[in-house]
C-alpha cells in the first residue's frame, strides 16, 4: 500500500509538470472532472470534518494535522508539520511549478469553534447530508456512491464543514481537476494551514518568524469567510481586527433569596446590564470615550466598490426575521467599515424551568471588539478600562479576594484575550488586481469588498512577513458559521474548485 501511494504521488507530480494553459482552467473542464468525482470529494470532506478540531483538544488537533499531511502527500505535495512550542502544529505544503516566476501561499485553518452538542440537530462531528437547509425542512440523504451525484443545493452539516475545512478540500480537489486536464499551476504554490485561528492565533507570529525561510513568497491568499449574500463570489481586501474580553461583575459571596434580600444586596445581573448599556447605544454606536480614535477614512476606491455591491439588505433582513437594522437601516457594507462592540454571550443565574428566586453571586459577559484600520488594540484596552472605572467600578484582572470585595462596592474583573488590529489594503495594488481578474475570469462577475466583517490575522502576517494579502472566500453566507448546525452548500464547494483552478492557472498572466 505504501509503495502504491508513493507511485501515485510521483505520477501526480509528473502530470503537474505539463505545460500550463495560457488562461485559467475552464469551468467546463473543472465541472466535468467534478461530476465524475463528487462521491470521492464528499467522502474526503466528510472524513476530515469527522475529526474533532478544537485547538485546546491536543490529541484530536494532532490527528487533524496528520490527516492533512496525508491529504497533501497523496497529491504529490511536499508536506511537513511546523511546530511551535505550546501551539497546535501548522501544516505546510510546497508545490513548485517549473518556470513559475511567482510564489503564492494559500492560508486556511483546520481548527474550529467550540460546540454545545445540545444545540445541534445532529452530533457536531458526525457529518450529515441534507437535501436542503435544515430550517426549510431538509431531509437526510445518503452519501453518494462512486459515480453518483448529489443535488447542488444539498448541505453538509458538521462543525467546520464550511469554516474552514471546505476551502482546503476545494483547493486540493482543484489540483486534482488540473491533473485530469493535464494542466499545471502557473505559480509556485505553498500551503499554510493553521491550527488555532479560532483561538485568536495566539502563536501565529512566532510560527511565522520561526519558519520565515520556508514561507518566502510574493503574496498570500486567505481562504476564509463567506461569499457575498447575493451568492456572487467575492474578493476581499482586508479584515476587521478583533480584541476579545470577558467581564465579570460580583454580587454577594453566596446566592441570596431575592425576596428576603432583593432590594438590599446588589444584583450582579442588573449591574452588568447597566454597565453594558453604558458601553453602546441601541443603534450600535460605541459610547466609550476614545473608541473611534484613529479610524482611517474610507477612500474613494472603497466607496466606488461599495456602490457596485448588489443590494441584498432587504432580503437579508427578511431571511433572518429583522424588521430593521442598526443606524437607520444603513447598508451592511458601510457598517462593516466601522468598528463595533459585540456582546457575544451573557451568563447570570438560570432561566425558564431552572429559574430560582435567588440573587446570583456573579454575572459574566463575553465581548469582542471589532477593529478597523488604524485603531490600536492597546489603546482600546486602555479606553475600555477607563470607561469601566468611570462607571464606578474597581477594575481587577484576577479573582478578587475577600478584602477587595469588602473594600469596593462595585468590582469588575476584566480578562483580555489575544487579538490583532484590522487591515484594509489598497484595492488597486497589482496582486489585488490580479486576484480579482483571475477569479472573475473563472466564475464571471464578482463582488469587490473593501473589508471583511469577520476577523482573520492578516495584520500578524503583514507585520511579520510584509507581504500583500487578499481574501478569497468560497463558502455560503448562510452557513451558521461559529454557531450550531454549521453547514456547507455543495454548490459552493463545486464553485470553489472553479475559483481555485482559475487562480492556480490564471494568476501568472494577470499579475505583471
Amino acid at each position: 500500500m505504501r509503495s502504491l501511494r508513493a507511485l501515485c504521488a510521483i505520477a501526480f507530480a509528473a502530470v503537474l509538470l505539463l505545460p500550463a494553459s495560457s488562461r485559467g482552467q475552464s469551468r467546463e473542464q473543472v465541472d466535468r472532472y467534478r461530476r465524475g468525482a463528487e462521491a470521492e470529494i464528499l467522502r474526503e470532506l466528510a472524513g476530515f470534518v469527522a475529526i474533532p478540531n478544537l485547538a485546546s483538544d491536543r490529541p484530536n488537533i494532532e490527528r487533524n494535522a496528520q490527516h492533512l499531511l496525508g491529504m497533501l502527500r497523496r497529491r504529490g505535495i511536499e508536506a511537513r508539520l511546523l511546530e511551535t512550542p505550546g501551539a497546535p502544529p501548522a501544516v505546510y505544503g510546497d508545490l513548485p511549478s517549473p518556470g513559475a516566476r511567482r510564489t503564492v501561499v494559500l492560508y486556511a485553518h483546520y481548527d474550529g469553534q467550540p460546540v454545545d452538542p445540545a444545540q445541534w440537530k445532529s452530533p457536531p462531528w458526525t457529518p450529515v447530508l441534507l437535501d436542503k437547509p435544515l430550517e426549510q425542512g431538509g431531509r437526510e440523504l445518503p452519501f453518494p456512491g462512486p459515480g453518483q451525484n448529489v443535488p447542488e443545493e444539498a448541505r453538509l452539516y458538521a462543525r467546520s464543514a464550511s469554516d474552514d475545512k471546505a476551502p482546503i478540500v476545494a483547493m486540493l480537489s482543484a489540483l486534482d481537476a488540473l491533473r485530469a486536464a493535464g494542466t499545471r499551476p502557473s505559480v509556485h504554490l505553498k500551503f499554510y494551514f493553521e491550527g488555532e485561528e479560532e483561538a485568536e492565533s495566539a502563536h501565529l507570529r512566532e510560527s511565522l518568524e520561526r519558519h520565515r525561510d520556508l514561507l518566502q513568497a510574493d503574496a498570500w491568499i486567505f481562504c476564509d469567510g463567506p461569499i457575498h449574500q447575493s451568492r456572487r463570489m467575492q474578493v476581499v481586501y482586508g479584515a476587521r481586527g478583533v480584541v476579545p474580553l470577558e467581564l465579570t461583575v460580583y454580587g454577594p459571596s453566596r446566592a441570596l433569596h431575592d425576596g428576603h434580600y432583593g432590594n438590599w444586596a446588589p444584583n450582579p445581573a442588573a449591574l452588568l446590564a447597566s454597565l453594558l448599556s453604558s458601553m453602546r447605544d441601541p443603534d450600535g454606536r460605541v459610547t466609550i470615550a476614545g473608541f473611534y480614535d484613529g479610524v482611517r477614512p474610507v477612500s474613494d476606491l472603497d466607496r466606488k466598490a461599495i456602490a457596485e455591491i448588489p443590494d441584498v439588505d432587504a432580503e437579508l433582513r427578511r431571511s433572518v426575521g429583522l424588521a430593521h437594522t442598526e443606524a437607520g437601516d444603513a447598508p451592511l457594507p458601510e457598517r462593516i467599515l466601522l468598528p463595533a462592540l459585540n456582546v457575544r454571550g451573557l451568563l447570570a443565574g438560570r432561566v425558564g424551568a431552572q429559574a430560582a428566586n435567588a440573587i446570583p453571586t456573579e454575572a459574566r459577559a463575553s465581548i469582542d471588539l471589532r477593529l478597523v484600520p488604524d485603531q490600536k488594540p492597546d489603546a482600546l484596552r486602555a479606553a475600555v478600562e477607563r470607561h469601566l472605572a468611570g462607571q464606578g467600578f474597581f477594575v481587577v484582572h484576577d479573582e478578587p479576594d475577600t478584602a477587595s470585595r469588602l473594600a469596593h462596592a462595585r468590582i469588575v474583573r476584566v480578562e483580555w484575550k489575544a487579538g490583532y488590529p484590522g487591515v484594509r489594503a489598497p484595492m488597486d495594488q497589482p496582486f489585488a488586481r490580479a486576484v480579482a481578474t483571475a477569479v472573475a475570469d473563472a466564475v464571471g462577475p464578482i463582488v469587490r469588498l473593501p473589508i471583511l466583517g469577520g476577523s482573520v490575522p492578516i495584520s500578524t502576517l503583514q507585520d511579520t512577513l510584509g507581504k500583500p494579502v487578499v481574501i478569497v472566500p468560497i463558502v455560503n453566507h448562510d452557513n451558521s458559521q461559529h454557531a450550531a448546525n454549521e453547514n456547507l452548500r455543495l454548490r459552493n464547494l463545486w464553485d470553489g474548485m472553479v475559483v481555485f483552478s482559475g487562480l492556480f492557472t490564471g494568476l501568472a498572466a494577470a499579475w505583471p
